[in-house]
């Protein structure tokens, strides 16, 4: 079983792929960690986000185990990572390095200890429209950009991070605007995924309308 959780930043994604992979012995891929980790790294050791060889050198090499170390950085979740990542995620050398990578693991799926999975629950950008374009199930989360930066604002401050909403409604748009125009793979929905407006829904609301789509694949 395969399914592709599409859509902008602070939809809803990272939260239905871990309940959803729970529920069904999936294994949650969040697929912007990989950029979240070339990114960071350019940061981390002082190279321009804007040199695209360098990133591409680093996407190149990259490894499951980097990535899980890289991860434990304070910045890896941080608006840090995610703008380093959203810069890097539209470079199409650093795209194409990264491709094989995420859909290999569609082969052989397998949590963190080894034992194999039931299928995997992608999460990221493209991942319906470019990773999986044969997956079982796909979803595009949307939702208005003034909730989303609302959510991301709410996420900070948990995590003690002082930075205004204007600031994080502001950084949100620009980054849509950047996923949504980059000229290789560009942020839509397949035309065979199932769009949900999430801005007002509570997760078990979106789960409730999710969860079926997913039985009735699982039965036919």
């Amino acid at each position: 079983m395969i399914i592709t959780i599409d859509g902008p930043a602070a939809a809803g994604k990272g939260t239905i792929s871990a309940l959803l992979s729970k529920k069904y012995h999936l294994v949650s891929f969040d697929t912007g960690m990989l950029y979240r980790a070339v990114g960071l790294q350019m940061v981390l050791t002082g190279m321009e986000i804007t040199n695209v060889e360098a990133a591409t050198a680093i996407a190149q090499k990259l490894t499951f185990a980097q990535m899980i170390e890289l991860s434990q950085h304070p910045d890896f979740r941080s608006d840090v990572g995610g703008q380093a990542a959203s810069i890097v995620s539209s470079y199409q050398p650093v795209r194409q390095a990264l491709l094989e990578m995420q859909r290999n693991f569609a082969k052989n799926p397998t949590f963190a200890d080894g034992t194999p999975a039931a299928g995997v629950v992608y999460d990221g950008r493209d991942t319906g429209t470019v990773v999986c374009p044969n997956a079982d199930l796909k979803i595009f989360l949307i939702a208005d950009v003034e909730v989303r930066a609302q959510r991301r604002h709410k996420e900070f401050l948990e995590k003690g991070i002082q930075k205004s909403y204007e600031k994080v409604l502001a950084d949100m748009k620009e980054r849509d605007e950047r996923d949504k125009n980059r000229s290789s793979a560009p942020m839509k929905p397949a035309d065979d995924a199932v769009i949900i407006d999430c801005s007002t829904l509570s997760v078990d609301d979106l789960m409730k309308i999710i969860m079926p789509l997913v039985e009735q694949k699982l039965s036919a």
